[in-house]
């Protein structure tokens, strides 16, 4: 028996140090960012889809706020899922959302909608260092039909923001 607790614990010990079933800590994104791959991959299996793609620009690491901690926007438009090739995007763009990190280490979604594309712009007045981005979205977010674009700037913060459809 003690024979046997001896090979169990080496065993574990061999598996522990060679990194196997390392898991999160392995992944080269915050785990909020996971997240929100998963999510898309769980979206794409329920619809069908046979499996995830990520492009290059899936994710993208930039500070936004301007407090010097790096945020994330996961963007879609790059996303396939193989037997339902338009599942991530749409007339109305495809999905984004932005995670903005928080002084405890964690992230915050802000920002979670189809955009048909967006921009980073610098900051203005006072908060020069926060940058805004400036979204390509539906036309129907200024009252139109789809054609033209409707477009809308916003800074960012940590604090969630939407946008809406007027009335």
């Amino acid at each position: 028996m003690r024979t046997l607790v001896q090979l169990a614990a080496g065993v574990c010990a061999v598996l522990i140090f060679s990194g196997f079933g390392a898991g999160a800590q392995d992944s080269k994104y915050p785990p909020e960012v996971e997240s929100s791959l998963e999510f898309a991959r769980k979206e794409c299996k329920e619809a069908e889809g046979t499996k995830t793609t990520f492009g290059e620009k899936t994710v993208r690491k930039i500070d936004l706020t301007g407090d010097g901690r790096a945020d994330y926007i996961v963007s879609m438009d790059e996303a396939k899922c193989e037997g339902w090739e338009s599942y991530f995007c749409g007339t109305g763009g495809c999905g984004l959302e932005i995670l903005v990190a928080l002084p405890n280490g964690k992230y915050v979604s802000v920002f979670d909608m189809r955009v048909r594309s967006y921009k980073i712009l610098p900051g203005k007045g006072a908060k020069q260092r926060a940058k805004r981005i400036q979204f390509e979205l539906h036309g129907m977010y200024c009252g139109r039909s789809g054609v033209p674009s409707c477009y809308k700037t916003r800074r960012i913060t940590a604090k969630p923001f939407q946008i809406k459809e007027p009335g």
